[in-house]
C-alpha cells in the first residue's frame, strides 16, 4: 500500500494539516517523501501507527504522552490494546444506558439519574494514564524531553527536523562511500548526533544513546524512517553507536 497524504488522511478521517503537524511533532512521520516534488506517502506501518494514535486519541491522551508511549522501546502493544478495549467497553455499556434512559424519557418516564454518572469510565482511565506514564514517563530523560520542548513552535519543530533528517544523510552519505562504522570520520559524526539530542532533547548519555542505537533497528518505524536516506542506515548508525559507546 502506497498512498498520497490526501488518500491516506480520507482513510483515516484525519486532516491533511493534522497529518502535517503530526510530522512535525515525531508522532507520525511519512513512510516516503519524494525528494523531487516533496510529495508524502503512507503505508500499512502508518497505517499501524495511526490505529495507535486515534485509539489513545478517543481515550484523551495528550498527544506529547501519545508520542512518548508509542516510541518507547518498552512499549507493549498486545496489553495496550487489551486495556483500550476495556475502557471503550465501558464508554460503550454507558451510551448503551444513556439510550436507554432516553427511549424511557420520551414515553414520559423519569429516568435513574445514576445514568449520567461517568465515574467508573474516569477512573478507569485515569487509572491506565497513571500507570502507563509510570511506566514509560517516569526516567528523567523523558521528564527533562517534557520540559525543553514544552515551548516548541512548529518552526521549531520543522527546524529540528530537517537539521536531523541533515545528519541522518551524512551517516547514509558515510555509508555510501565506504566508510566503516569505526573509522573516525564516523564516530565524529556519532559525537555530533549524541550533542544535538543533549543540546535539543535531553542529555543523551552513552547508555541512553547504546539504548537508542538498539531500537532504530528494532523498532520498525524507526529504522523505515531512517533507512529512507538510504538502505541499511539504521544498522549502520547501530554498529556505529556500539563502538562509540565501548
Amino acid at each position: 500500500m502506497k498512498l498520497y497524504i490526501r488518500e491516506f488522511a480520507k482513510l483515516t478521517g484525519v486532516s491533511v494539516r493534522t497529518l502535517h503537524y503530526y510530522d512535525e511533532i515525531g508522532l507520525l512521520k511519512p513512510s516516503s517523501v519524494e525528494k523531487q516534488n516533496g510529495y508524502r506517502f503512507y503505508d500499512e506501518c502508518s497505517l499501524t501507527r495511526m490505529q495507535e494514535i486515534l485509539f489513545y486519541r478517543e481515550l484523551d491522551f495528550p498527544l506529547k504522552e501519545i508520542r512518548m508511549i508509542l516510541s518507547s522501546p518498552d512499549y507493549d502493544k498486545p496489553n495496550a490494546l487489551k486495556e483500550q478495549k476495556h475502557l471503550l467497553t465501558l464508554k460503550k455499556e454507558r451510551l448503551e444506558r444513556l439510550i436507554s434512559a432516553l427511549d424511557g424519557a420520551m414515553k414520559g418516564e423519569i429516568v435513574n439519574m445514576n445514568v449520567f454518572d461517568n465515574s467508573e469510565f474516569e477512573a478507569k482511565r485515569e487509572e491506565y494514564a497513571k500507570e502507563a506514564k509510570e511506566k514509560w514517563g517516569n526516567t528523567a530523560a523523558y521528564k527533562e524531553s517534557a520540559e525543553k520542548t514544552a515551548d516548541y513552535s512548529a518552526d521549531k519543530w520543522n527546524q529540528l527536523n530537517s537539521a536531523m533528517d541533515e545528519r541522518i544523510a551524512d551517516f547514509a552519505d558515510c555509508k555510501r562511500k565506504g566508510f566503516t562504522p569505526d573509522s573516525k570520520e564516523v564516530q565524529a559524526l556519532m559525537e555530533n548526533w549524541q550533542d544535538f539530542i543533549t543540546e535539543n532533547y535531553y542529555t543523551c548519555t552513552k547508555e541512553i544513546l547504546a539504548g537508542l542505537g538498539e531500537m532504530y533497528v528494532a523498532d520498525e518505524r524507526f529504522r523505515r524512517n531512517i533507512d529512507r536516506h538510504g538502505e541499511g542506515t539504521a544498522r549502520f548508525m547501530c554498529d556505529a553507536i556500539k563502538i562509540y559507546c565501548k
